[in-house]
């Protein structure tokens, strides 16, 4: 259940960031509305919570400096409103990298000041060597900064430097129409598109008190299996090129092509981009897409196993991914790691089974969950949701109601929503406020890697600086997703 936003005091703030410190419960975002703070956060994983406080002066008792998963995203409030985190143990800018033209540009909007020196946390000790990765890389990936401190070929700490991707998405949100804020959203982060574009539909269909009618919520939770299952086949295939086995690479990628021509089949793009949209979807599956289909869950449940024993099997590649880059329960807790990432580490949380939105309320499947939190474990996690997403599949277009496809969606008047969706690598969560025109006042969206980039900072400590690429491909974080 999601309440409403809660207006809280001073003492009301500081008793929730007491609940997060002491573990009773998990925060799920942290953001700015203007001149007030949010934060949601969730006790036992289905009750969502969302209140907010109003800033003093534009300050506001930092959450980050009993909660560290907060840290960076009270960074990212200083970044793009100004507002400032009293006693934050880490106040350095995080979005903002001296680029802008304007500073606080969703906040007072303030000629740019000139670029500084980023500070990264010093290290002490002898034999130390610093290694600087990024922000260009030698592939067709996103930018992303990464230095390494090591003593000789082991790493002593890893420091991460992202926002090189920053888009203002969400101030290109604010005063746009539903249906633009929609095309929005699922250019978040685009391997997630179906993800974020079903958490913006739900979100406005839970301000506006309305619903998709069932024919729309089997295709949206089809096409989210559909991204689900591409994005873990290609995972599967990079993370075993990442340890010199090209082979699996190879094998997976066909079946990658084959789940993005399927999807094209049967929605008219690959990443099944702009379909999902409030109310309900903007198109119904093509005629001949659940052949499509039916051919697509034939192929991958003929060739899959072999891969899977391939990888099993090869004593080189398992010598590269066990026992490497192992995230400690402990903090995938602590951090409310979601997807792979959480699940491979003991946290059990999905959002589809957690929240229950429709068709998942009705379907049967099952949540990995492995204890071991290495790469190894990782793999094996998407190699699972593999296997469920061929049943969620099966049973969707079993069970494919006829119907219409949307319900009108009418504003009436200014009202918030939230919504959460399970994107392939973890939990998406959309907030959005609507004003009196039913216009978009302010959105904000969360991607599952805010609280999964601090713990590859863990994970590769301790680890040779030839593993890195190995565990940065295991999580998989978006870098899109994160820099908003």
């Amino acid at each position: 259940m999601i309440h409403a936003r809660i207006e809280v005091t001073e003492e009301g703030w500081r008793e929730a960031i007491d609940r997060l410190a002491d573990g009773s419960t998990t925060l799920l975002g942290l953001w700015a509305d203007g001149g007030d703070v949010l934060m949601a956060t969730s006790q036992d994983d289905s009750d969502i919570s969302v209140i907010s406080y109003t800033c003093r002066d534009g300050r506001f008792p930092s959450v980050g400096a009993k909660h560290p998963p907060a840290i960076r995203l009270e960074r990212a409030i200083g970044s793009l409103f100004g507002l400032k985190a009293d006693g934050a143990i880490d106040s350095r800018p995080w979005l903002d990298l001296g680029f802008w033209e304007v500073a606080q540009p969703l906040g007072a909007r303030t000629p740019a000041t000139p670029a500084v020196p980023y500070q990264f946390l010093p290290v002490e000790g002898e034999g130390l060597h610093e290694i600087a990765v990024g922000p260009v890389h030698a592939g067709i990936i996103e930018p992303g900064h990464f230095r390494f401190t090591a003593n000789g070929e082991h790493v002593v700490r890893l420091e991460q430097r992202l926002g090189y991707v920053h888009k203002g998405i969400e101030g290109l949100m604010q005063g746009a129409s539903l249906a633009q804020a929609a095309k929005l959203a699922g250019r978040t982060s685009g391997d997630s598109t179906v993800a974020y574009a079903y958490a913006f539909a739900l979100a406005t269909e839970q301000a506006l008190q309305t619903e998709a009618p069932p024919r729309a919520a089997y295709l949206r939770a089809l096409m989210a299996e559909l991204e689900r299952l591409a994005n873990h086949l290609g995972d599967i295939g990079a993370i075993c090129n990442d340890a010199a086995f090209a082979l699996m690479l190879a094998h997976m990628g066909v079946l990658r092509e084959r789940t993005l021509r399927a999807a094209d089949a049967c929605f008219g793009h690959r990443l099944m981009r702009d379909v999902i949209v409030p109310g309900g979807v903007a198109r119904d599956i093509a005629p001949d897409g659940i052949t499509a289909l039916r051919s697509l869950l034939a192929t991958i449940r003929d060739v899959f196993p072999r891969l899977v024993a391939l990888y099993d099997n090869t004593a080189s590649l398992q010598d590269r991914t066990v026992t490497t880059g192992i995230v400690k329960p402990d903090y995938a807790r602590q951090f409310g790691a979601g997807g792979y990432v959480g699940r491979a580490s003991g946290r059990a949380y999905d959002a589809r089974r957690a929240l229950r939105y429709a068709p998942y309320d009705v379907l049967n499947f099952d949540v990995p969950v492995r204890e071991d939190g290495d790469v190894n474990a990782r793999v094996w996690i998407r190699i699972l949701e593999v296997e469920q997403s061929l049943k969620l599949i099966e049973q969707i277009i079993d069970r494919l109601p006829d119907g219409p496809l949307a319900t009108t969606v009418e504003p009436k008047g200014a009202c918030e929503g939230l919504a959460m969706t399970e994107a392939f690598r973890g939990d998406v969560l959309v907030w959005l406020r609507l004003d009196d025109a039913g216009r978009v006042a302010r959105c904000h969206v969360r991607d599952a890697s805010w609280f999964q980039w601090p713990l590859l900072e863990t994970a590769i400590e301790g680890n040779i600086v030839a593993d890195f690429p190995l565990c940065n491909k295991s999580f998989n974080c978006s870098y899109s997703g994160h820099d908003l």
